[in-house]
C-alpha cells in the first residue's frame, strides 16, 4: 500500500459545485453580465479560479481588464465569505481519510483552488486527518496544476519518497498532474467529470467509491 495520498479537492473530496457557482453568480451580477448555469460552471473548473472566472465572463467582458478584476475581486471576496454554505463531504470519504491515518499513511490535499480557499476548507471539513494543504500559489513560483512544483513541495515538506505516493482525483488535470510529477494516478468517478471523460483524457486506474481507494497498492 501506499505510504502517502495525495488528493484534489474539488470534485474528489468535497462537493464543492453549488458554493462555486453561487460565488460565479454573484460576481457576475456585480459587473452586470448574465448569470451561468450550475452545468456551466461545472465544466468551467479545474485549471484555477482565474481561468474559472475568464471562462465564466462573456465574449467581450473577459478581454476589458478592468471588468475581470472587479469580477474576480467580488468571486474571490464572496467566495472566501460563502465557501461551506453548501459544500458537502462526499460520502465514504471520511471514513478512508481515517482508515488511512489509523493505517500510518500520510494524507495531503493539491488543488488549483486558491491557497486561501484550500487551507480553510481542509481545516474545516478534515482537521488532522490531512497533513498537509496547497492551493494555487504561483506568486510564490509554484506553477499550479498540471505543473509537478505543488506535488513536490508537499512531497519536500512531509520528507516522503515520491515512489510510495499516489496522487487521486477526478478530472484530466490531475491525470495530467500525476504524469507530470511520475506518480501513479487513481481517477475517481464522483466528481466533475465522468467516467467516459476520464478514460478518453487517459485514466487506466478508476474506483467509483472511496472505500477502493485504500484497497489499491
Amino acid at each position: 500500500m501506499y505510504d502517502v495520498y495525495i488528493f484534489d479537492l474539488d470534485g474528489t473530496l468535497l462537493d464543492t459545485l453549488d458554493d462555486l457557482a453561487a460565488a460565479v453568480n454573484f460576481s457576475l451580477r456585480s459587473v452586470g453580465a448574465p448569470e451561468r448555469t450550475r452545468e456551466e460552471v461545472k465544466a468551467f473548473v479545474g485549471n484555477g479560479m482565474v481561468k474559472l472566472m475568464n471562462r465564466a465572463l462573456p465574449d467581450g467582458m473577459k478581454e476589458d481588464a478592468e471588468i475581470f478584476e472587479r469580477a474576480f475581486a467580488s468571486f474571490k471576496d464572496y467566495y472566501m465569505a460563502h465557501c461551506t454554505d453548501y459544500t458537502r463531504v462526499y460520502s465514504g470519504v471520511m471514513p478512508l481519510l481515517e482508515r488511512l491515518n489509523a493505517a500510518g499513511k500520510l494524507c495531503a490535499i493539491v488543488s488549483n483552488k486558491g491557497d486561501f480557499a484550500v487551507k480553510e476548507l481542509s481545516r474545516r471539513y478534515f482537521g488532522d486527518l490531512i497533513a498537509i494543504a496547497v492551493g494555487e500559489n504561483e506568486e510564490a513560483g509554484i506553477r499550479k496544476k498540471p505543473a509537478p512544483d505543488s506535488v513536490f513541495s508537499v512531497l519536500k515538506n512531509l520528507k516522503a519518497e515520491a515512489k510510495r505516493a499516489v496522487y487521486i482525483g477526478d478530472s484530466e488535470v490531475d491525470i495530467e498532474t500525476a504524469k507530470n510529477a511520475d506518480l501513479p494516478c487513481i481517477s475517481v468517478t464522483w466528481g466533475f467529470k465522468s467516467r467516459e471523460f476520464l478514460i478518453e483524457h487517459g485514466a487506466t486506474v478508476l474506483v467509483d467509491t472511496p472505500e477502493e481507494i485504500g484497497q489499491r497498492q
